[in-house]
């Protein structure tokens, strides 16, 4: 409460600056289109993706599990569109790649920079809050992903050769976002100005870890043998784990 009415007076007393330059909000634009076309063609339009989605993550047994107010999906059939969000966010963050967050931003981001506009974008992240606090929620983003974690469910869980190329993809996708961010910010590592949660993070993360490893297993063997019950519970266990370390559920 004390933090939400902080920030609603702050808002209120003193604005945010607007823009100082109308061609910024014509890079923003730029960047969601360039951002949106990268995430579909993904996630919407990539032929092994579905197959590669339900692999590297624990979607398919969320289903299956007694958690949630509604189910998993609005209707059957093998869709993202089919998918609610909660799910879908909460599959990705379970892997650790939390890629719906990021996918695509990268993309964007080093297509203006490619374009002679690197300058004009520090800018942006030194004098426009808006587009400073966008910048600075996906660096918290990418901080809290773990490329190690998310290539070990690829490893283990994914048959398939493309779903294998796919991931190894995606995960470098991940290593240019973050290049990218940095070079926007000029943090030498992620979350440099932010101190405090970046250890936050980093003392977590041992604790997470090993139930990632674990979870990891269980899906294999669950996939095994879908029926043992002592199976489930163990996996719900290692989903509530996860959530409640990683800070986010969906």
């Amino acid at each position: 409460l004390e933090i939400y009415t902080t920030a609603v007076l702050t808002a209120s007393v003193k604005p945010p600056s607007p823009p100082r330059e109308e061609e910024w909000r014509t890079n923003m634009n730029v960047l969601g289109d360039l951002s949106c076309k990268a995430y579909r063609s993904v996630v919407f339009e990539h032929p092994h993706f579905i197959n590669y989605f339900t692999a590297a993550t624990p979607e398919s047994e969320l289903g299956n599990l007694n958690i949630g107010s509604r189910p998993a999906r609005r209707k059957t059939g093998a869709s993202v569109h089919n998918l609610r969000a909660i799910p879908w966010i909460f599959a990705w963050t379970q892997t650790r790649l939390i890629l719906p967050s990021w996918l695509g931003i990268g993309d964007a981001l080093n297509q203006l920079i490619r374009e002679g506009k690197k300058s004009e974008l520090q800018k942006m992240y030194e004098e426009w809050p808006f587009f400073a606090a966008t910048i600075d929620l996906i660096e918290m983003i990418l901080a809290k992903a773990d490329m190690r974690i998310a290539g070990l469910y690829d490893d283990v869980l994914v048959d398939d050769p493309q779903g294998k190329k796919l991931g190894s993809e995606l995960r470098q996708k991940f290593t240019d976002t973050v290049r990218a961010i940095c070079e926007i910010t000029g943090h030498q590592k992620l979350l440099q100005n932010n101190v405090a949660l970046r250890r936050l993070i980093e003392m977590r993360n041992p604790y997470i870890d090993p139930i990632n490893i674990l979870q990891v297993e269980i899906l294999r063997r669950a996939r095994a043998d879908p029926r043992n019950t002592r199976l489930r519970e163990a996996l719900l266990i290692t989903i509530n784990g996860i959530a409640a370390g990683m800070r986010n559920t969906g």
